[in-house]
């Protein structure tokens, strides 16, 4: 490998560097293109998991407590069948004290059962706030998949108008990034991350550097003109070229 790279000039290293900074370009061009939608899609992909999470949660919750009714719909129709037998063991009592006791007893299962319908009142009421919730979360996951359905086929046709092109320049690039050496091409890469609109490779524009716009004293524009060496812009980090690169590329 090493053979390999020392056969590569400086200016064939930076013509590469250009080639690959105008490549990685066009295809932030096709990711700008896309705008902010793939992430739309994702964050809509996930209020609908929460949504659908949510909805089954009070579902749950719902069966829980008609269960609880349920429950206690039980508990009243064995109180009354217990008073009910109370009431006919009443009839045969033999003394004033066991027919106090299943009075006390009876009215203790009064007592049951007024308890047991405040209970039923109380879990109809939650179940009915519930289903209010499910309503209005149902209503919203029905909205949030309608939107992720158009946002997705909005997505899919900036894709398909676009696929064939980026295709093309992913597997350009990786044709230039095997003729840069592995030092310069995490270089370019560190840079091109750090850069606010992914430019590593710029050209000397109006006597000052493509990126940052400030001035490059004429002593070191002869030198990126000579394409001796590879030079970084002080200021910003940013690999400096000759402006005839644009034309050379065109």
């Amino acid at each position: 490998m090493a053979h390999i790279e020392s056969e590569i000039s400086i200016e064939e290293k930076l013509k590469a560097l250009y080639e690959l900074q105008r490549v990685h370009s066009e295809i932030d061009k096709i990711k700008i293109l896309r705008g902010e939608l793939p992430l739309e899609v994702e964050d809509l992909e996930d209020e609908i998991e929460g949504l659908e999470t949510r909805i089954k949660n009070l579902q749950d919750e719902c069966k829980s407590l008609e269960s609880a009714v349920s429950a206690k719909k039980n508990e009243i129709a064995n109180a009354n069948a217990l008073i009910k037998k109370y009431q006919e063991q009443q009839e045969n009592v033999r003394n004033n004290r066991e027919y106090d006791s299943l009075s006390k007893e009876i009215e203790f299962q009064t007592l049951e059962i007024e308890l047991c319908e405040k209970r039923i009142r109380e879990f109809t009421a939650q179940i009915k706030a519930k289903k209010e919730l499910i309503d209005e979360a149902t209503r919203k996951l029905n909205e949030r998949k309608q939107d992720l359905e158009s946002k997705k086929k909005e997505l899919a046709e900036i894709i398909a108008e676009t696929q064939k092109e980026e295709e093309a320049l992913l597997k350009r690039a990786q044709e230039v990034e095997k003729i840069i050496e592995p030092r310069l091409m995490t270089a370019y890469k560190r840079i091109r991350s750090n850069a606010r609109n992914g430019l590593a490779v710029v050209t000397v524009e109006r006597d000052a550097c493509g990126g940052c716009f400030n001035k490059i004293p004429p002593q070191r524009q002869l030198e990126i003109r000579s394409r001796k060496k590879i030079i970084a812009c002080e200021y910003c980090g940013r690999i400096l070229v000759d402006p005839g690169f644009v034309e050379e590329n065109k």
